[in-house]
């Protein structure tokens, strides 16, 4: 094959693309085939130094077999990618061979150097660099192997008990039951030795004790002023169960928001400064795509002056690229969750989502999101809109902070406490018992006023115990209730009315 100006010699260096000089340094060749073969397949050519420049390769039928003994003594499982031969008319008129190794992605992953052994040995293609592959990625990998899925493997030990049924018939509703033959069906229960068990996918979504079993099943976001992590500016740690944590993030981004009230038509709208419906999208997608085996890295969300930040732990599934991901083509890691989720109308369709959302930044004329692998998985990174200055025949603008000092009066006016309305703000950021809320609240101790709003919210369904079953413990804590969070969404919303 010959040509002038391949157009492989003029793309950059990156997931599927690598560019060496020569052989001297095997070890650095071997890895990025094996690389290769267990991410997203790729082409590697020999001839080509630092600065794109086409040296070639001085022997190429002896290269072509030296590389192919590299690789049948040096990597395993074996490897049989495609070594072709390329001739390359330099800017000098003179011909140049360069040998193009293509590998695919592997169906004999997860593939290995054999002098570094099968746990050592597994490289991963992160951007253009290898990355060795952690023991999460191994395990997962030899599942996929086996046909297994993560979130759809049994949790022996635990029973249905071990769920929480109440969240589970709040969020699907009365008109769809959740018996014994339903929860079989979305893989929320299935046997084992006999007895129905929880999955790891029930456990996620609904777990009492989730993150007893999963210590990173959580969300992390941060407020940060600027656009570094400099100074963080407010924070919150959300361990709701995976529905509900869609609409604590959401509050959290709203809380942090400014709000703009439009009016044209003898009709009020109300435009928040950061686009809902795409974080929105982004959150869910994070939140079912997560790789929860992985240990060390919860969800994370990013609040900066220019920008939104979500990153979701685990990198892409091996056969996936960034490009794969924009263009609508998915893989499930989690089809459990995401079963759920999409019968919840939480997701609408599989695999639409990243579409979806670059879409949507292009019809608000919002700069294009960035997606990029990092190291502990998949960021996402959303623009925020500018200012725009609208016509003053057709809108007005008010834009407004909403203030901790606001949202505490409209929730005093539904309580009709003000005690209550302080208490309700400080369990919308976390959980808390009544000894810890006191000192938040400025008393010295736990007064009979605090134990009487705290009851009576919770006969209210406001708030509940997260720890039911024993309603005395000295490690109860108190939380929103989803009626709590409807109700906190429903006064941050609420804008002051219009003097007539």
């Amino acid at each position: 094959m010959t040509a002038t100006a391949h157009p492989l010699l003029t793309q950059p260096e990156g997931k599927t693309l690598e560019f060496k000089r020569d052989l001297s340094s095997p070890r650095n060749v071997l890895k990025t085939l094996v690389a290769f073969a267990n991410s997203a397949g790729g082409r590697l050519v020999i001839g080509v130094d630092d600065a794109r420049n086409v040296i070639g390769v001085h022997d190429p039928l002896a290269e072509e077999e030296r590389i192919c003994n590299l690789i049948a003594d040096g990597i395993a499982p074996r490897l049989l990618p495609n070594v072709d031969l390329l001739s390359v008319v330099r800017p000098n008129m003179e011909t140049a061979t360069v040998l193009v190794i293509e590998v695919f992605p592997s169906s004999a992953r997860p593939h290995h150097l054999c002098a570094q052994g099968p746990e050592q040995g597994v490289y991963l293609r992160l951007g253009s660099s290898n990355r060795q592959a952690g023991p999460d990625w191994i395990a997962e990998t030899r599942r996929a192997a086996l046909g297994q899925v993560f979130d759809e493997q049994p949790m022996p030990g635990l029973t249905r008990q071990d769920l929480d049924m109440d969240a589970m018939a709040r969020l699907f509703g009365p008109d769809r039951p959740l018996d014994t033959h339903r929860l079989q069906t979305l893989k929320l229960l299935r046997p084992d030795q006999g007895h129905l068990v929880p999955t790891r996918g029930a456990v996620l979504l609904f777990g009492r004790a989730r993150e007893q079993h999963f210590p990173d099943a959580w969300v992390q976001c941060g407020r940060f002023r600027g656009r570094d992590k400099v100074e963080i500016f407010d924070q919150q740690d959300i361990h709701a169960h995976l529905p509900d944590a869609v609409t604590d993030i959401e509050l959290f981004l709203k809380k942090h928001a400014f709000k703009s009230a439009r009016f044209g038509a003898m009709q009020r709208e109300d435009a928040w400064s950061i686009p809902l419906t795409m974080l929105r999208e982004a959150i869910i997608n994070a939140l079912v795509h997560a790789d929860y085996a992985q240990r060390g890295t919860p969800m994370r969300v990013a609040f900066f002056d220019d920008r939104i930040d979500i990153e979701s732990p685990g990198l892409l599934l091996p056969g996936m690229t960034l490009d794969d991901m924009k263009s609508g083509i998915s893989r499930i890691r989690n089809p459990v969750i995401a079963r759920v989720f999409r019968e919840l109308r939480l997701s609408e369709q599989w695999g639409s989502g990243v579409k979806r959302i670059f879409a949507e930044a292009a019809a608000l004329g919002l700069p294009e999101p960035q997606l990029e692998e990092i190291a502990t998985g998949v960021r996402l990174r959303i623009w925020l809109e500018s200012a725009q200055e609208v016509p003053a025949e057709e809108t007005r603008q008010e834009s407004q902070p909403e203030p901790k000092a606001r949202l505490e009066s409209r929730l005093e006016s539904r309580l009709e406490s003000s005690l209550a309305a302080q208490v309700f703000i400080l369990l919308s950021t976390r959980e808390a018992g009544k000894a810890e809320l006191a000192p938040l609240l400025g008393h010295r101790s736990v007064s009979g006023e605090l134990h009487k709003q705290v009851r009576r919210m919770l006969d209210m369904n406001l708030i509940e115990m997260t720890l039911p079953d024993k309603p005395n413990s000295r490690l109860q804590r108190y939380r929103l209730t989803a009626h709590g969070r409807a109700l906190l969404a429903q006064a941050a919303d609420s804008a002051p009315k219009e003097n007539p």
